[in-house]
């Protein structure tokens, strides 16, 4: 780490789990002045410094004014993917965890290998600053995440089972999670950016979340052979007393069978009979699936906007 220190007399040192506390409550502050809500819940934040992929001592930072957190940012490496993120009210202290994370994200690219390897710093729609602060330092403006929602009014119905399709629930051994996987990676293979890690890793990290439990796997067959998987967990139960679909995928020979609007509707009726109020999934806009109108077209609904800038790091 060779970036400068933090502006004026601020003090800087790596995250530790034991910040969980008081970064949720730096990042709610953070997006409910752009959101008019927090955006993050303590599960969700420890469920993201707890996984296994971080090195919190060379990964991470957290600025300090006296005692007070006034800064945070992360350069996480996901299998062959990096993602940064920032959050600072002070344009000074944001731009330089910018900067520290970009660099860190440099010595991670190495370990990846290859020529090129491209970053993304999520920035909400609304974060004018932070979005001028990417653009500065090269990035551009490379895709938009939406986190829909649907809040049902009424009694929502379990729907009937497509014909001819197994409905496998739960991934409690070894066998349907690598089903579960493998459906994941065939299915987003033309998405680079979404692609799941490597198999242990993907493992490992949901073993490291709080908020999930392998029960939460779905996986759909037809004659014998896996096609669909939908992965929830409880990310936004404490925030928004809300379900989350963390993954939803079906192969390409399956499509159009009407499978990822059951596992949609499926998941709504679940929620439901759990108390819950309603549905939260994220969807990429450049999807080359028509993701976007699906859940549209079950009823679902954007919230949040945020908007992925992105940067190519040269290894060599």
């Amino acid at each position: 780490m060779t970036a400068a220190p933090p502006p004026g007399h601020l003090t800087v040192r790596p995250i530790q789990l034991t910040d969980v506390e008081a970064i949720t409550a730096q990042m709610g502050a953070y997006t409910s002045k752009l959101l008019g809500f927090p955006k993050h819940s303590l599960e969700d934040v420890t469920g993201f410094l707890s996984d296994p992929a971080h090195e919190l001592e060379r990964d991470s930072w957290a600025v300090f004014d006296g005692t007070q957190l006034v800064g945070t940012g992360t350069a996480s490496r996901f299998g062959g993917r990096i993602d940064l993120d920032v959050t600072a009210d002070d344009p000074a202290v944001a731009g330089w965890l910018l900067d520290a994370a970009t660099e860190r994200a440099h010595e991670q690219a190495q370990a990846i290998g290859g020529n090129e390897v491209t970053v993304g710093v999520a920035v909400l729609r609304d974060d004018r600053v932070l979005a001028g602060l990417a653009a500065e330092r090269g990035f551009e403006l490379g895709t938009t995440i939406q986190r829909m929602e649907i809040r049902p009014r009424g009694q929502v119905e379990a729907p009937p089972v497509p014909p001819g399709i197994a409905v496998r629930r739960g991934a409690l051994d070894d066998a349907t999670r690598r089903a579960a996987h493998d459906v994941l990676a065939e299915a987003f293979a033309d998405q680079p950016t979404s692609v799941p890690r490597p198999y242990d890793e993907w493992v490992a990290s949901r073993d490291a979340r709080p908020t999930f439990d392998w029960s939460q796997v779905t996986v759909l067959e037809l004659d014998g052979r896996p096609i669909a998987m939908r992965e929830c967990n409880d990310n936004f139960v404490s925030s928004e007393n809300c379900g989350y679909v963390g993954r939803l995928a079906v192969l390409a020979e399956a499509r159009g069978r009407g499978l990822a609007t059951f596992l949609l509707k499926d998941a709504f009726a679940l929620d439901q009979a759990a108390g819950r109020a309603g549905t939260i999934l994220h969807v990429d806009s450049s999807n080359p699936t028509p993701a976007v109108h699906l859940y549209l077209g079950v009823g679902m609904r954007p919230k949040v906007i945020t908007d992925i800038w992105r940067r190519t790091l040269t290894t060599r």
